[in-house]
């Protein structure tokens, strides 16, 4: 089994921050990508920033230069960086890990955490 957890979420004002991490544990023999998604009411599920274990980046449009994604692979942690947080950042934040499981055979695992809320206002 593998159990991906989020925390740090909460409720900041308009130009605050917050940090998220997101931890995958278990039966885990390695962690290639790591990413944060979100969802606000009424919307689709969107991506917001990826890592892989090269430490190679991206980013939606929308949250480039305010947010950042960081990662230690000691301990399969994501972390988000959320700088200059605005209202339309409010949103449930998902986190997704993908790798391989330390079984045998060993196989795939893609894994989401539960979600952690964030809400941006004054």
């Amino acid at each position: 089994q593998v159990q991906v957890v989020e925390s740090g979420g909460g409720l900041v004002q308009p130009g605050g921050s917050l940090r998220l991490s997101c931890a995958a544990s278990g039966s885990i023999f390695s962690t290639y990508f790591m990413g944060w998604y979100r969802q606000a009411p009424g919307k689709q599920r969107e991506l917001v920033a990826t890592i892989n274990s090269g430490g190679t980046t991206t980013y939606s449009e929308s949250v480039k230069g305010r947010f950042t994604i960081s990662r230690d692979n000691t301990k399969n942690t994501v972390y988000l960086q959320m700088n200059s947080l605005q209202p339309e950042d409010t949103a449930v934040y998902y986190c997704n890990a993908q790798g391989l499981r330390s079984t045998a055979p060993i196989t795939r695992y893609d894994q989401w955490g539960q979600g952690t809320q964030v809400t941006v206002s004054s």
